[in-house]
């Protein structure tokens, strides 16, 4: 009748929680090594990284307007346009200062995004929760309705069977009476009632 209840392991909790932090800090490192592998004041890899920046951010315009607008490709594509922006900037600088300040910004821009997310599906998770309690209480009241009304049925009929038993248990005793004589009581048949009185005060 009820649903079991599973405890989420505390690693499925915090994962959501710190996948912004991990996606940025994924990107700085891979950015740095990139800059120890060539990269740095590299202009060609710079501009590569520019255009596809650019491009992705194109993307998420074209995917957010129009007629066929999506909000999730558009994220996707602005996500992707700063990951890349990212990535050029954390490759191409000498110093570690400029790429960390740009992704202390990332992920707090990342973090205030995904907040957002985050209390609409707290916010749709406790309107279902609500929606489930409200129909599991609508549920037991009609099971325990129905299990009151068996319960009526059932001891009515066992009221109906002991009565028919004790009839038969008396009519048994009475004809084992010394004495009795039913074509007497049949011959004499019931005493009429009295009419009711009518005399008025």
């Amino acid at each position: 009748m009820h649903e079991p209840i599973l405890a989420r392991h505390w690693l499925a909790l915090a994962a959501p929680k710190a996948a912004p932090a991990v996606a940025t800090s994924t990107v700085l490192i891979l950015a740095r090594i990139w800059n120890a592998n060539g990269a740095e004041h590299s202009v060609g890899n710079a501009a590569l990284m520019t255009v596809l920046a650019l491009g992705s951010v194109a993307a998420g315009v074209f995917a957010s307007t129009g007629w066929s607008g999506d909000s999730v490709i558009a994220g996707t594509a602005f996500a992707t346009s700063g990951a890349l922006a990212l990535a050029g900037v954390a490759g191409y600088s000498d110093g570690i200062s400029l790429p960390l300040l740009l992704w202390a910004l990332a992920t707090a821009v990342a973090y205030g995004i995904a907040a957002r997310y985050w209390r609409t599906d707290r916010r749709e998770s406790l309107v279902h929760e609500r929606h489930m309690t409200v129909q599991r209480t609508e549920h037991v009241h009609v099971e325990r309705v129905e299990a009151l009304r068996a319960g009526a049925q059932i001891e009515a009929a066992r009221s109906g069977a002991a009565y028919a038993e004790q009839l038969a248990t008396a009519l048994i005793t009475r004809a084992a009476l010394p004495g009795f004589d039913v074509r007497a009581v049949e011959a004499a048949g019931l005493p009429q009632l009295p009419a009711p009185s009518t005399t008025e005060i």
